[in-house]
């Protein structure tokens, strides 16, 4: 069947399944399909939002921040409904994670747990501005780290844990600190930076 023409339910169903694949990826716990299934809220939390932000965007904005606010009393992560979400992003763990209403996440974007992805600023509200981070494809936040106000992070980039993240950042970039810097990225700092592990002078 031509993906043109795949149901609604065929869609959703393939789109399970790679969320579940994705998780399967970026965890070594995971051990199977069905404990993913069963017992990631970062993915029950995502397929949350899905439906939420199709609520939002058909113009049921209450229903949509109801079962918003349902998911977050049920797994500690709050996705806002009109946020823009793309394909495959995993969630570890998740408890604590904020997302905001004009945040943009590209596809692939993998975030742990205590991350918030906010303004920086009580100005600029206005409807329809742009207040929160756009995080490109493929894009990493560590435990804890904070991307504040409408800027963007590029692609494949790296962002280390309880960093502070108020500046635009170049793809493939590791950003460590508070406020956060540059650094380079290897392979190495990139994971280290993760799991918030760098030596001190990354910090400085």
């Amino acid at each position: 069947m031509s993906a043109l023409h795949e149901s609604p339910v065929l869609t959703v169903l393939s789109r399970l399944r790679e969320d579940m694949a994705a998780a399967r990826t970026h965890d070594p716990a995971a051990r199977s399909n069905t404990e993913v299934f069963l017992a990631y809220s970062g993915l029950h939390a995502v397929w949350s939002y899905r439906i939420a932000n199709r609520l939002w965007n058909a113009g049921l904005r209450l229903p949509a921040r109801l079962l918003s606010q349902v998911t977050r009393f049920l797994t500690g992560i709050e996705i806002h409904p009109g946020a823009s979400i793309g394909r495959r992003l995993f969630i570890d763990h998740g408890m604590g994670v904020v997302i905001g209403e004009t945040a943009v996440l590209g596809n692939d974007v993998m975030l742990y747990h205590a991350v918030t992805l906010g303004g920086k600023s009580r100005h600029g509200h206005a409807r329809g501005v742009r207040r929160h981070p756009f995080l490109d494809d493929g894009v990493t936040v560590g435990a804890g780290a904070k991307v504040l106000g409408p800027i963007t992070i590029g692609a494949w980039s790296t962002i280390g844990s309880n960093a502070v993240v108020t500046k635009d950042a170049p793809p493939r970039s590791l950003l460590v600190g508070v406020p956060a810097t540059i650094r380079p990225q290897t392979p190495e700092t990139a994971e280290s930076a993760r799991g918030g592990t760098l030596e001190p002078e990354y910090y400085l």
